[in-house]
């Protein structure tokens, strides 16, 4: 009988070859998912938009809105990896602000902001349309 198997010059090859195939993967994946939360947190600062034209609808002011418990809006997205603040607020404007959190860490775009005249911002170094 012949015994059969690998040799260890065949598994480190292996190895290498799986190192590098997840070293390729892996930065795509993450900026996979960064995106993915970014979209998260777009959605958030749309949805507290849309709650702010509704209280001022009803109240005629923007002033007296807030988020948060009691507030017109939750202060953070769906799954928490964004908060939410105003960064102004008057009785006839408001800019909200989406700042991101703990694995969201994104340094290409920051927070995102999005006021009363529909205007989008970032606060990191890429385009706006890159962001948003």
């Amino acid at each position: 009988m012949i015994a059969r198997g690998f040799t260890l010059l065949e598994m480190m090859v292996v190895c290498i070859i799986i190192t590098v195939l997840a070293s390729i993967a892996y930065p795509s994946y993450a900026s996979y998912l960064q995106k993915t939360r970014r979209a998260e947190g777009k959605a958030a600062l749309l949805a507290a938009a849309l709650q702010m034209e509704r209280h001022m609808t009803e109240r005629s002011t923007y002033a007296t809105a807030s988020l948060g418990p009691g507030g017109v809006y939750p202060n953070h997205s769906e799954n928490s990896v964004y908060t939410l603040a105003f960064s102004s607020l008057s009785a006839t404007s408001f800019v909200i602000r989406a700042n991101p959190v703990g694995a969201q860490n994104d340094d290409i775009c920051g927070a995102l902001t999005y006021n009363d005249s529909g205007v989008k911002g970032v606060t990191g170094v890429a385009p706006v349309s890159s962001c948003w």
